[in-house]
């Protein structure tokens, strides 16, 4: 199976959990981590009201077993009061158990009813669980729909969840394509200075993990588009150009409100500063990294990726425009964020 994988930064080598997080909560050696994921079910609304958690959400989750072992916790959020929702949620509960049986997964199912998705997943991601059992990665669908009318509001709950999974420090992996996703029983397969230094490190570690990989170092001191040589032809281009013209009308709406009102510039009601050359340069970097994907791992089963943190200040709707560039064109893909303890070792 061909993996790819591709990082932010020079994380790669602490980018996996390690153990619950909680004070009750005891250090777990590597040896004897397991992955215990919380499958965030229908986060945007995308499935009929008949199918409990996408299947390939489930297949996903009995392949993140170690040897074979391991539980999820699979949730859903009911939006509404929870005295009047509590009936449906009961309903939706031993639904989304029967299915969790049918696909054979190992784990519970579990429905909470909030005001609104954001309030239950900072719920769910504070209390769900107990001690070592606590949930220590959280997997759910990238939002491929997010630029629809109706749903403005899912950048800033994606982004939310993201920050609320910093900050309980669990793990998230999010998957791009999951209805391209092969199922359990799928396999693909395939024929057999500084940056010098990190590139002799990764292939060392690697190598000690008996894992054969190409390792190719992007240096990103500079972005000028035409200084790295940057191909107009390059399809990547015409993706970096759309979302450069899309944060602009969005900043120019955002400055004419603030004009308008007398106030400073709001989004996701709250007061934001925009550097907009720093923006440029979080586009040129995520259409380098969306390029060399292309160019090197275009046949790849699937590509992992770094998930980056949201930056601070930028509106939600930003980071939705820098990760849908770092996902264009590439069809399976899988988002990784850590909390930097080391889980893979050379003894496990």
């Amino acid at each position: 199976m061909k993996i790819h994988s591709v990082t932010f930064g020079c994380s790669t080598l602490k980018d996996l959990p390690l153990e619950a997080c909680g004070s009750s909560a005891s250090q777990v050696h590597p040896k004897n981590w397991y992955p215990i994921p919380l499958i965030f079910c229908r986060p945007w609304g995308k499935l009929p009201e008949n199918v409990p958690c996408h299947p390939k959400l489930a297949d996903f989750a009995n392949c993140m077993k170690k040897k074979g072992r391991g539980m999820s916790i699979f949730v859903s959020i009911l939006d509404g009061d929870y005295h009047e929702c509590a009936e449906d949620a009961k309903t939706a509960c031993r639904q989304l158990s029967t299915y969790i049986d049918y696909k054979r997964c190992e784990g519970v199912a579990e429905i909470v009813v909030a005001p609104s998705m954001s309030d239950g997943f900072r719920g769910i991601v504070q209390t769900m669980g107990l001690g070592n059992l606590k949930p220590n990665i959280v997997v759910m669908r990238y939002p491929e729909i997010w630029r629809r009318e109706n749903l403005i509001e899912i950048p800033a709950t994606f982004v939310g969840i993201i920050n609320d999974c910093i900050v309980a420090n669990k793990a998230v992996v999010i998957v791009k394509g999951l209805d391209e996703w092969p199922n359990e029983y799928q396999r693909q397969y395939e024929e057999d200075s500084d940056a010098e230094e990190l590139k002799a490190d990764v292939k060392k570690f690697l190598y000690d993990l008996r894992m054969h990989a190409e390792v190719i170092v992007i240096s990103m001191k500079s972005w000028d588009a035409q200084g790295e040589g940057v191909s107009q032809q390059d399809e990547s281009i015409e993706a970096f150009t759309g979302a450069q013209r899309r944060i602009a009308g969005y900043l120019s709406e955002m400055k004419e409100a603030a004009k308008r009102e007398g106030t400073p510039l709001m989004a996701d009601g709250k007061s934001v500063v925009v550097n907009e050359q720093q923006v440029e340069k979080f586009l040129y970097t995520t259409l380098k990294l969306n390029s060399t994907i292309l160019r090197y791992s275009r046949m790849a089963a699937v590509v992992l990726v770094s998930l980056p943190p949201p930056p601070l200040n930028h509106p939600a709707y930003f980071y939705m425009e820098y990760m849908d560039l770092l996902v264009e064109n590439v069809p399976r893909l899988l988002m990784v964020r850590g909390y930097r303890r080391d889980v893979v070792t050379l003894f496990t």
